[in-house]
């Protein structure tokens, strides 16, 4: 890790499995970690999200659902709602928007993927969990291209090994970890971050 420029954000993309694999590599995050973490777990479309309550409950951190417009602030999680695609401005806030769905997904993890390794580029930790289909395999390999840091759950643990298998055959990604390895080194990139 000591070659790296210091992560100044995390993205993370999850389907089927999601919400397991999110609670497991969370359970890692102490008060006071300070890197902002964006996360975009495949939802219906067709009703409010409860994860940024559920979530807000079992975290020691600042939980938030995105909002259009709304700043990226440190230490916080976000979680896209329901029929958005969430992207990253310059600025570093967020941007919403209703274009079509990627891979039968809206949000889809490859708009907030490939929009965060525009933003960060080399700043940017972004990882890829279980999920049923190949939405973030793209994003993956964008953030990849850009210098950023790239991570999948390892297949053979995964709830659904569909999405992180994709992204092992588009790209070579830097990390191939278990879940619990993965909040380990969430814990490890705060922790450059600060040097």
């Amino acid at each position: 890790m000591t070659d790296r420029r210091p992560v100044e954000a995390v993205v993370i993309g999850a389907s089927a499995g999601g919400v397991e694999a999110l609670l497991t590599i969370f359970s890692e995050l102490k008060p006071g970690f300070r890197l902002p973490i964006i996360v975009v777990l495949h939802l219906p479309e067709e009703r409010r999200s409860q994860l940024a309550e559920v979530f807000a409950r079992r975290l020691p951190l600042t939980v938030r659902e995105v909002r259009d417009k709304q700043p990226i602030v440190p230490g916080t999680v976000y979680f896209a709602g329901p029929g958005y695609h969430v992207s990253v401005e310059h600025d570093h806030s967020f941007s919403l928007s209703q274009e079509e769905p990627v891979h039968f997904s809206r949000p889809a993890i490859d708009y907030l993927f490939e929009s965060a390794a525009d933003v960060y580029q080399q700043r940017l930790a972004a990882i890829l969990l279980t999920g049923a289909n190949r939405d973030g395999a793209r994003g993956l390999s964008v953030v990849k291209q850009l210098g950023g840091l790239t991570i999948v759950q390892d297949p053979d643990e995964a709830q659904a090994a569909t999405m992180p298998q994709a992204a092992l055959d588009l790209c070579q990604p830097d990390c191939v970890l278990p879940l619990h390895g993965i909040g380990r080194l969430l814990v490890e990139l705060e922790h450059t971050e600060c040097c």
